[in-house]
């Protein structure tokens, strides 16, 4: 698969070039998972200076072999020294029993092999749930992995490829970021989604590669705080998968100083640093949405003057999971009483209809579009509203008048074609 045969709506979304950071070499090929020769299924990443690693895990009870896997690596290290992550997509390694277990073990010990690691590898893997790892082809694209690592964009683009099921492109980010300290340090991110996509987490794999200096148990806290507002505040179908993993793997290479170390979660480095890695891993998850299998709307909904986070989180996770309000919004049409309904059935008890403002904002910078104000409808116009819900990118802003915290979740519409690729995955 090359970049011209990805759709042309998308092409927008893959970038050309990036800012990598230090000490990472990386690559994605084809070795036999998926049957078409030309669809990269294996990746693997690589630090040739020590890591510290973090990750978080699906809540999935069937949890995959290589979640397993992974978290009993981090388990054993307390996160250090872990610098390696292998991943490959045709192929969930999901509800495998110990023949599975075996696999994900052997994909973690063979990867960190070829490289020289100490430790285990994270191991990652997507695609069909139920069926065995084809081992001999894995382990022979493993093998000859260490052929084709690089650190130039051509490298981090094949890996993002790599992850790839029924995405319809690439996604991956990069960017350089500087601490308070004075420290500039790169991040490298990319992440595959595209259905089976709900908080905690969903059909989801994501990494990070740093090089900040970053201690692992800052990077871990860093990491639960960045998810909470990013790949768990994302839904497109409400079904949470059984191999969700989002790794973060920190080398420090950006720094020999190690008094610019962040150890310390009341620093201002750390407070930045975990800004820097929420933003960064909100765009990543993002671009999951934006792929949303049949999706043709982006959908922020953004619940602000709540009474906590908790409860706005809820309320909108409560939104973005209702099929009536994604429908309406695929079919163009205003039917706000569908999001109040939404609210209503949420669970949380600081609710105040009389103090409920519902407005729709444009995404061309017009002026927004009142809905709802008080409690009580304000009368609008079905054209202006048609106009406004006919762009690609929709914000609706739902104001429960109660309190001072906010949470925005992403989301997308429910189209007919999202029935159509999910009534044929397996053929």
């Amino acid at each position: 698969m090359n970049p011209l045969s990805f759709p042309e709506t998308k092409l927008k979304l893959i970038p050309t070039s990036g800012e990598y950071p230090k000490g990472f070499k990386v690559t994605g090929l084809h070795c036999g998972v998926k049957k078409d020769a030309s669809r990269k299924d294996l990746a693997l990443i690589y630090s040739e200076v020590p890591c510290n690693a973090a990750a978080v895990f699906t809540q999935n009870i069937f949890k995959a072999a290589p979640v397993v896997v992974s978290k009993e690596i981090l388990d054993k290290t307390g996160g250090e020294n872990v610098n390696v992550l292998v991943a490959n997509s045709g192929c969930a390694n999901a509800v495998t029993g110990a023949r599975g277990l075996d696999n994900a073990r052997l994909m973690s010990s063979t990867a960190a092999e070829v490289v020289g690691a100490e430790t285990g590898s994270l191991v990652m893997s997507t695609g069909v749930i139920g069926h065995h790892l084809p081992m001999k082809q894995i382990l022979e694209g493993i093998n000859s992995a260490k052929d084709t690592l690089g650190d130039n964009h051509e490298a981090w683009l094949n890996t993002s490829i790599a992850f790839m099921t029924t995405d319809t492109f690439p996604k991956l980010r990069s960017g350089s970021f500087k601490l308070p300290s004075g420290v500039t340090y790169r991040m490298a991110g990319l992440s595959k989604g595209a259905g089976m996509i709900h908080p905690n987490m969903a059909t989801l794999l994501g990494m990070v590669a740093t090089d900040a200096p970053v201690s692992a148990a800052c990077l871990k806290s860093a990491l639960k705080y960045a998810a909470d507002r990013s790949f768990n505040a994302i839904s497109i179908d409400g079904d949470t998968s059984t191999n969700d993993t989002i790794a973060v793997l920190a080398n420090g290479a950006s720094t020999q100083d190690k008094a610019h170390f962040i150890q310390d979660e009341s620093s201002e480095d750390f407070r930045q640093f975990r800004q820097d890695l929420t933003d960064f891993t909100a765009e990543l998850a993002k671009l999951v949405v934006r792929d949303g299998e049949g999706a043709t709307k982006f959908v922020t909904i953004s619940v602000e003057n709540a009474h906590t986070f908790e409860d706005a989180k809820q309320v909108a996770n409560t939104i973005v999971t209702s099929a009536l309000v994604k429908t309406a919004l695929y079919g163009q049409d205003a039917n706000w009483g569908r999001i109040l309904c939404a609210v209503g059935y949420s669970g949380i008890e600081n609710v105040d209809p009389t103090k409920v403002n519902l407005t729709f904002v444009p995404s061309d910078g017009s002026d927004p579009l009142e809905l709802l104000k008080g409690g009580e409808p304000v009368g609008f116009s079905e054209q202006r509203a048609l106009e406004v819900l006919k762009h690609e990118d929709i914000y609706v802003r739902l104001d429960l008048g109660v309190g001072n915290e906010s949470a925005k979740m992403y989301t997308c519409d429910f189209s007919h074609e999202y029935v159509s690729i999910n009534a044929d995955y397996r053929s």
